[in-house]
């Protein structure tokens, strides 16, 4: 088995040598957009700042720091190969561009991405240089600050933020890496576990139909047990197969064969692709978990059985980075506060989080909702916009044990009219049925919060602040159909009409919000204030203890992990730094719920520990 690569910026589909591009780059504003007209692509002498990659410009790790509105932002620098670099093919990754993105090579156009939080990659073989002549690598990225038809999250579209509303991420904020492949590679590799039948399925993608038959090898291991090692004949570009495993390790052996927060356990495969002749073959790393997400008689399913959803709202902003992860361990640190707190699983906000962060989910035993960064107007070209980059995250996150549910749309941004319009009803539906289609293994939320039409799991957004109140509001089957039929908390239609309940479990999808501010006149944002600690202990105890008294509730999500921005409603400061012991919020955070009579603090307590986090030594 190849060894594994923890810092690889794409680390489900790893090959041993890959050769990063972070780092210094030359830069350059736009603001009157004369750089195409200008062949700033040719005329190194425009760039007049460098910026550190993959930072934005917005942000201070960036060693630029400036937050006004550039729309336009240029890239430049070199590199260098090495002669085993150019024995194949030679692709060029980026991570993540915002939002619009052009990318030449030695003045020749190799890339266009548009879409702010997806990945995107080029074969850049055709367009170097010879020999060990220089590289001339130039990115133009277009970010619009004030087009609300591109899914921006909680990217501010006024100069300031405020509010919940943050600083912007332009440009280039995920990893930038080449990759040398052989002449015939693979592209994608695909994983979806079948419990039920004791299966991995396994999908398989290669850059171009083979000339002639290829042999692909498939080692799977679990704890260096080998699981499976198949040979299959690949005549054409994909490859589909069921791999069939142990059926006695899916009935007898839970625990050390499936995924979840309690044991994540992962399945590393080897994939050997045989190469030409006297070609060197490819060689890739990637990984898969057994698991199984679902619902049914209104409670959450995990692996086949009622699982109480403990989450977190993770904004995943920095503020020294902003949407950009400060570091690989940055990301890992946030996971194992995450359980250190006593979380089960983790909702991503208004972004599509860094495929690394989603590594150190499934590595460490973190469930994660996935979502889709919102636009806020509806349009044709909002419409358009959307789906295809959704499509892209979908494509992207598939094979993470840890996602186990996805969530495109949030509190009706960007179908402002959804209670009212057809047309915004359709696309709520539509993007609900196409997410299903593509991915019919995950449960998805058409749009958390309210006005519910098709939907999984009803998400409940509820910010009431004493436990009583939420007692009284879902404390019994009764009370649960009084508050969705005529309380609805924000004063929004829960359930839109037509639409009726059939299993899917309910949630409080947003709760708490508790902010600290001990000053008085300290600026803050939250839904509710204290201004000492033991209040604020006393007010989170209070909260999730009453929800979990409530057996109508499959699950909770607090608002939210860290403070972000103005926001200063997080359990954790905005440098990551606890506010309270983080063993009497995991203690509160753990207490067995009413809903899953079964459930039992043991059980609770070893799916958020952490073995390699030490939270009072942190």
């Amino acid at each position: 088995m190849l060894p594994r690569d923890d810092n690889h910026p794409r680390p489900q589909f790893t090959r041993e040598r890959w050769i990063d591009l972070c780092g210094t780059w030359q830069f350059a504003y736009d603001d009157a957009d004369i750089g195409l007209d200008q062949n700033w692509v040719d005329n190194p002498q425009v760039y007049d700042r460098t910026i550190l990659v993959p930072f934005p410009p917005e942000s201070q790790a960036s060693g630029i720091a400036d937050p006004q509105f550039h729309p336009v932002v240029w890239y430049r620098r070199t590199f260098t190969l090495q002669p085993e670099d150019r024995t194949g093919r030679l692709l060029l990754h980026f991570g993540a561009v915002d939002y619009t993105a052009h990318v030449w090579l030695n003045g020749q156009l190799v890339a266009r991405h548009e879409g702010g939080h997806t990945p995107f990659s080029a074969d850049i073989t055709s367009s170097l240089r010879p020999g060990e002549e220089e590289q001339v690598l130039v990115v133009r990225a277009e970010d619009q600050p004030t087009d609300l038809t591109q899914p921006r999250g909680k990217q501010f579209w006024e100069p300031r933020p405020r509010r919940i509303w943050y600083h912007r991420t332009t440009g280039i904020w995920q990893p930038v890496w080449l990759e040398p492949v052989p002449e015939t590679y693979i592209t994608s590799v695909r994983w979806t576990p079948d419990l039920d039948r004791g299966m991995l399925g396994l999908q398989v993608t290669l850059n171009r139909h083979p000339e002639r038959a290829r042999k692909l090898r498939v080692r799977l291991l679990l704890n260096d047990v080998v699981l499976s090692d198949d040979t299959y004949s690949l005549e054409r570009a994909e490859l589909r197969r069921d791999i069939a495993l142990e059926p006695g390790a899916f009935t007898m052996n839970r625990d050390q064969v499936f995924w979840s927060p309690r044991r994540p356990n992962l399945i590393d495969a080897e994939l050997t692709l045989e190469g030409e002749e006297y070609a060197a073959p490819d060689n890739l790393l990637s990984y898969a978990g057994l698991r199984s997400a679902g619902f049914a008689n209104g409670r959450f399913l995990l692996n086949g059985r009622p699982y109480y959803l403990r989450l977190v709202l993770e904004q995943g902003y920095y503020p020294e980075s902003h949407l950009a992860a400060p570091s690989n361990d940055a990301l890992r640190r946030e996971v194992e506060l995450i359980k250190a707190l006593g979380f089960n699983g983790v909702r991503i906000h208004q972004k599509v989080e860094d495929p690394r962060f989603l590594y150190w989910c499934d590595r460490l035993g973190l469930l994660v909702w996935g979502e889709m960064a919102s636009a806020f107007v509806f349009s044709a070209t909002a419409v358009e916009r959307f789906t295809r980059e959704w499509l892209e995250v979908v494509r992207r996150d598939y094979s993470h044990p840890c996602v186990i549910t996805w969530v495109p749309f949030n509190e009706s941004w960007g179908v402002t009219s959804l209670e009212r319009d057809p047309a915004q009803q359709d696309y709520v539906r539509g993007i609900y049925h196409l997410t299903k289609a593509l991915d019919p293994t995950r449960p998805v939320i058409g749009n958390d919060g309210w006005e519910h039409l098709a939907s999984d799991v009803w998400g409940v957004h509820d910010y009431a602040l004493d436990g009583d109140t939420i007692r009284e509001r879902y404390g019994t089957p009764e009370a649960l159909e009084r508050t969705l039929r005529e309380v609805q908390p924000h004063y929004r239609t829960i359930v839109l009409p037509d639409y009726h309940r059939e299993g899917e479990p309910i949630m409080l999808t947003e709760m708490g919000g508790i902010s600290f501010a001990p000053a008085a006149g300290e600026r803050w944002f939250g839904y509710g204030t204290v201004s000492d600690l033991d209040a604020y202990l006393a007010k989170y105890e209070e909260i999730i203890g009453a929800i979990l008294d409530c057996p109508t509730i499959a699950g909770f999500c607090y608002t939210q992990l860290t403070d972000t921005e103005q926001e200063t409603n997080g359990l954790l400061l905005a440098d990551r730094t606890p506010k309270l012991d983080m063993e009497a919020v995991r203690a509160i955070t753990t207490r067995p719920s009413k809903a899953i009579p079964g459930e039992t603090l043991f059980n609770i307590q070893m799916a958020a520990e952490v073995t390699s986090f030490q939270a009072a030594g942190s």
